[in-house]
C-alpha cells in the first residue's frame, strides 16, 4: 500500500485554531490531515473527592468522546456507559497532562480537558493530547493573569503523534488507511526535552526487530520536534 503526496517520515498537514468555542477557558481546533479535534480546558475550584485533605496538588484530568458521524460509519453515543477504548484514550491524554505538570502548584484546582473527535482519520488520540495541551496552556495563561495562580505550573511542552509499520516501512502519522493496515501500530508521547511519557508499541500480526522499535522511536521523536515548534505560532 503506497503513500500518496508524502514521505513515510512525513506528517500530514497540521493546524491548530485558537479560543475556538467562546466559553471555554481554553479551546483549541486541532488537525491532524482529515482528522478534526476539538478541545476545551474547563477550570472547576476544588480538587478531586479521593484525593486526602491533606494533598495540597490540584489536578489535570480529562474526558474523550467521538462525535457519531466522526468515523467512516456512524457510531453509537455512549450515553449511559463509556466503552473500554474511550476510557483506555482518556487516561492516556490525562495521565500524559499531568505528566507535564507540577500540580503542587495549582492547588486546590481542577482543570478538565475535554477531547471532542469531529472528524477521525486515524490519530485521534495523539491530536488530542496535542490540541489538549495548547488548551491546558492557554487555561493556565488566564489563570496567571486572573490571579488565581501564583506561578506556571507548566514543567514544559508535550507533544504525541502516531506511527507504526506498514508493508514493512516505519511510517510517520498513519492516516485511518494505513492504521488498518500496519504491521505494527505505536503512539508515543514526548516532552519537549525528548523524555519519554508514552511509547506504545504492539505488533498486530508477527513480531518484529528491536530495531525497527527505535526505528519507529526516532522517526516519532523527529515528527513531535516539529510539532512542539508549532505551538509557538498558536
Amino acid at each position: 500500500m503506497k503513500r500518496e503526496n508524502r514521505s513515510n517520515n512525513e506528517m500530514r498537514e497540521i493546524k491548530f485554531t485558537k479560543d475556538f468555542t467562546k466559553h471555554a477557558l481554553g479551546s483549541v481546533l486541532v488537525e491532524f490531515g482529515d482528522t478534526r479535534v476539538i478541545t476545551t480546558a474547563s477550570v472547576e475550584e476544588g480538587k478531586p473527592k479521593w484525593m486526602d485533605k491533606e494533598d495540597v496538588r490540584g489536578w489535570v484530568t480529562a474526558e474523550y468522546s467521538l462525535l457519531p458521524s466522526a468515523p467512516n460509519t456512524r457510531c453509537q453515543r455512549e450515553r449511559t456507559k463509556v466503552s473500554g477504548r474511550t476510557q483506555e484514550i482518556q487516561r492516556l491524554i490525562g495521565r500524559s497532562l499531568r505528566a507535564c505538570v507540577d500540580l503542587t502548584k495549582m492547588p486546590d484546582l481542577t482543570i478538565t480537558i475535554d477531547a471532542d473527535v469531529i472528524q477521525a482519520d486515524g490519530g485521534t488520540r495523539t491530536a488530542s493530547i496535542c490540541g489538549g495541551f495548547l488548551a491546558l496552556k492557554i487555561a493556565v495563561e488566564k489563570l496567571i493573569k486572573e490571579g488565581k495562580l501564583k506561578e506556571n505550573p507548566i514543567i514544559e511542552p508535550i507533544g504525541a503523534i502516531s506511527a507504526g509499520i506498514v508493508d514493512g516501512e516505519v511510517r510517520l502519522d498513519l492516516d485511518y488507511i494505513e492504521d488498518s493496515h500496519a504491521q505494527v501500530d505505536s503512539n508515543i508521547v514526548l516532552t519537549k526535552s525528548g523524555k519519554i511519557i508514552e511509547f506504545q508499541t504492539t505488533a498486530e500480526g508477527a513480531p518484529y526487530e528491536q530495531s525497527q522499535m527505535i526505528e519507529i522511536f526516532n522517526t516519532a521523536q523527529n515528527g513531535i520536534k516539529k510539532i512542539v515548534d508549532m505551538y509557538e505560532k498558536v
